[in-house]
């Protein structure tokens, strides 16, 4: 009976250990954006430096999120222990949904850590990949990418194959919710270093798309916005920290 709670022990530490997992970004250069046809909230392209940083090899799990309400007291989300979201302890390693950007950063702060800004976010899913659609490339399909509802919910963390970076679940699974707050017209203006989005608005970004998204939103340029009090079932997020303090 021993043996087997230590080996339990060991095996959740081992869980944990990789959930809490963060990959070093390397500081450079990119094009932000896309030029389509179509006037867009993605343009214009534009080229953004980003400084070196940290960020989650995974999205935030039930897990990690269950420790951080135990701590301080925090309300769950708010599908918390429904099946069909895999949503509660019994799905320990899926990505926590039904949390609004509020408590997406209030989690980050506990956790010493912070939300990314959208241009980290949309630098770190590119991967080092030049003038590609996706974080895999310009292809993709659903042996890559959890989308297009094609498993009807999310999947464990890791799933697939990273990008080159080594982050998981940058495109598909849950919408990951950013710093940034959101203007359909903030590329025109935005600083060429470093952006972190608009001074005011009423709506936050969120990127990458989701298990119930089709394949246009995977896409690492497609931007979204919702009310930072906006709970989703398809929403969850990873979480960023600077070099520097």
């Amino acid at each position: 009976m021993k043996t087997a709670f230590l080996l339990f022990t060991f095996l959740s530490s081992l869980c944990l250990y990789a959930q809490n997992k963060m990959v070093l970004i390397p500081a450079g250069e990119f094009n932000m954006g896309k030029n389509t046809p179509n006037p867009t909230d993605w343009q214009p392209e534009h080229r953004v430096a980003i400084d070196s940083f940290y960020l989650d090899a995974y999205e935030v799990t039930n897990w990690q999120y269950a420790e951080f309400c135990q701590a301080t007291k925090h309300a769950l989300p708010e599908f918390w222990g429904m099946k069909e979201f895999e949503s509660g302890i019994d799905f320990q390693d899926y990505p926590v949904v039904g949390v609004s950007w509020f408590d997406a950063d209030a989690f980050a702060k506990w956790a010493g850590k912070r939300l990314p800004t959208e241009a980290e976010w949309e630098y770190a899913s590119r991967g080092g990949l030049i003038d590609q659609n996706f974080p895999t490339g310009n292809q993709i399909d659903s042996t890559k990418v959890n989308y297009s509802k094609k498993y009807k919910g999310s999947f464990r963390i890791g799933s697939f194959e990273p990008n080159k970076y080594g982050l998981y679940d940058m495109a598909g699974n849950v919408w990951e919710w950013t710093s940034d707050n959101y203007a359909g017209d903030y590329y025109k203006v935005s600083e060429p270093a470093n952006p972190k989005g608009p001074k005011g608005g009423r709506f936050k970004v969120i990127r990458g798309g989701s298990w119930h998204s089709g394949a246009m939103c995977v896409q690492n340029y497609f931007r979204n916005g919702l009310s930072p009090s906006w709970v989703d079932f398809a929403v969850g997020f990873r979480c960023a920290k600077s070099l520097k303090p």
